[in-house]
């Protein structure tokens, strides 16, 4: 099995796909800011122990440079190698653009953006020093596939991430590295509530009202779990997927049809 490092673990998405690729017998390395040490802890101590060792828990900024470096070299350092980098860290924001300042603006493209650029680079170096290929994963949705009112800011990242994927994919399969990425709906997160929060100030509705009313769209008929989306996130990181690359791979219940 494969040593892996998952972003923006301490919650959510992330902790779903952290112990998902934990129970299918990886290493993993989690990581979260510094003021989720806590939550990320909680994490790491839910991860099933596997026979090849430990899993780890590491702090860091994935907007930042240095840390992402670190948060890479810590990861080989201490479990022997990195196979796997999911870039999972992300945030929403919810704003009609006419509202949106342009520093509104630079903090979500920083986090979705150039976060997933920095994650997606400094493992591609690690994977190319070791020589023995690897897979990239990261964090798009089905706004990667079409806009959405006040969500436009969210939207134009997470576009970036998907042509950032489909960039990548080419530049560095002949070292063996798979990039994809994974493209979820609505999904029961604190992310998605905030969500709902926003736009339901916004719109003057209640509180579920809008998911409600987004989630009604849904052809299985239900919002998604964390799990859910770890299962995909299961495949890319193992050998079925070996033959795919550059894909933007939506995991949405048939919201989209693309």
């Amino acid at each position: 099995m494969s040593n892996v490092h998952v972003t923006g673990a301490a919650r959510g998405i992330g902790q779903a796909i952290a112990l998902r690729l934990a129970q299918d017998g990886h290493r993993v390395a989690v990581s979260d800011l510094e003021s989720m040490r806590g939550a990320l802890e909680d994490t790491r101590n839910e991860l099933p122990e596997v026979a090849a060792g430990g899993h780890v828990a590491l702090t860091g900024d994935v907007s930042d440079p240095a840390s992402v470096r670190a948060l890479v070299h810590d990861t080989a350092q201490q479990l022997g190698s990195l196979d796997v980098m999911v870039a999972n860290a992300g945030i929403a924001q919810t704003k009609a653009l006419l509202d949106v300042s342009p520093e509104e603006y630079d903090q979500v493209h920083r986090v979705n953006g150039r976060g997933v650029f920095l994650c997606y680079t400094e493992a591609a170096r690690q994977m190319i020093a070791q020589g023995t290929g690897g897979k990239i994963i990261g964090a798009a949705s089905i706004a990667a596939h079409k806009g959405f009112p006040l969500l436009g800011v969210y939207c134009s990242s997470k576009f970036a991430v998907r042509a950032l994927t489909q960039a990548a994919a080419q530049e560095w399969a002949p070292h063996g590295i798979t990039v994809n990425a994974y493209c979820p709906g609505i999904v029961e997160t604190s992310m998605w509530e905030q969500i709902d929060a926003d736009l339901g100030a916004i719109n003057h509705v209640g509180k579920g009202e809008s998911m409600a009313a987004m989630a009604a769209g849904i052809t299985l008929g239900r919002v998604s779990t964390g799990a859910d989306v770890a299962k995909l996130v299961s495949y890319l990181a193992g050998p079925d997927s070996d033959y795919m690359t550059g894909q933007s791979v939506l995991v949405d219940g048939g919201m989209l049809f693309i």
